[in-house]
């Protein structure tokens, strides 16, 4: 369990409590979490194939959308089965380097899906506010800038993180009160000074947030004036339409991430987080795709396409 160096001990792995410990909640919450994972899986992968297959939806906006479904997918996956193993055979034990590789994953694509909503918020309006110019603003140069920004960023900001958690000590628990390595349940544990890196954790990722946030808000301040300008019942219809998935993708994001990230880590509370972090790591990526394909005339189309292809096949 521990290595000794010099007059202390160097955890090497750490325990995941996960969401409970009573074993009749075991298999209840494995079969939800299993459904959920499925949802979320069949949602954002046939998302990506659905906009790669349909040539209507090879437009800026879907190109972001299907990028998104690619962070959703990746970042549940960094997390959801290690839950779910936990739940199944018991295996709430994680290494060292793979407790600092899911926490490098799920840090780095939560922060791309940040970049990639503030850049679906320019998107949309460049659409509604100033549609004429639409195709000259929106070019696939700016949107190939803005998608590799949203990763470089995403990977850099992980980089800084791991950096900012593992230079510390942890030498003495090694119980992680939560079920996956997330920074602030984490860094709890270090037996070193960690008031910067509770700074730098706190500061960095307001950074993100409101700068992304900020984009978010000039974007629909911008639309909402268009839109109150408009004397056709059909122009504001169509673009309340279309704004009104990535606004509801956005507040549930922000919601979570501000209530979960944006203050101190001394002031958690564990098992609130662990709800909060269900919602975040687990449901939204499983939301996403729904909300898109619920509430998107273009991508509900384009299934009933696919669906009748299939068919005429068979």
């Amino acid at each position: 369990m521990y290595n000794m160096m010099e007059n202390w001990t160097e955890v090497t792995h750490f325990l995941l409590l996960g969401l409970t410990d009573d074993p009749s909640l075991q298999l209840p919450l494995f079969i939800t979490f299993l459904l959920i994972y499925t949802i979320t899986l069949v949602g954002n992968l046939g998302m990506i194939l659905l906009i790669l297959m349909d040539p209507r939806l090879h437009s800026p906006m879907y190109f972001f959308l299907g990028n998104l479904s690619l962070v959703d997918f990746c970042y549940s996956s960094a997390v959801t089965p290690k839950v779910m193993a936990g739940f199944l055979i018991a295996d709430k034990v994680i290494s060292y380097n793979e407790c600092a590789a899911q926490m490098f994953f799920f840090a780095a694509f939560i922060t791309v899906e940040n970049y990639l909503l503030a850049s679906m918020a320019y998107d949309r309006y460049a659409a509604v506010c100033k549609p004429l110019h639409y195709a000259t603003t929106m070019t696939t140069s700016v949107c190939t800038r803005l998608i590799i920004g949203s990763y470089v960023i995403g990977f850099l900001n992980a980089s800084i993180h791991i950096g900012d958690t593992f230079w510390l000590s942890f030498c003495e628990s090694n119980v992680v009160h939560h079920f996956f390595c997330d920074i602030p349940a984490v860094m709890v544990l270090s037996c070193s000074d960690r008031h910067v890196s509770e700074l730098i954790l706190v500061y960095i990722v307001s950074f993100h947030i409101f700068f992304a946030f900020i984009v978010i808000w000039v974007s629909y301040t911008f639309i909402f004036v268009t839109i109150l300008k408009m004397h056709s019942a059909a122009g504001h219809h169509k673009a309340v339409s279309t704004c009104a998935s990535h606004f509801t993708a956005v507040s549930i994001f922000y919601g979570t991430s501000i209530f979960m990230y944006v203050q101190p880590t001394s002031s958690h509370s564990m098992d609130t987080d662990k709800i909060a972090s269900v919602f975040y790591t687990m449901v939204i990526p499983m939301l996403n795709p729904l909300v898109y394909s619920l509430r998107n005339k273009e991508v509900k189309s384009a299934f009933k396409k696919i669906v009748l292809e299939a068919k005429s096949l068979t």
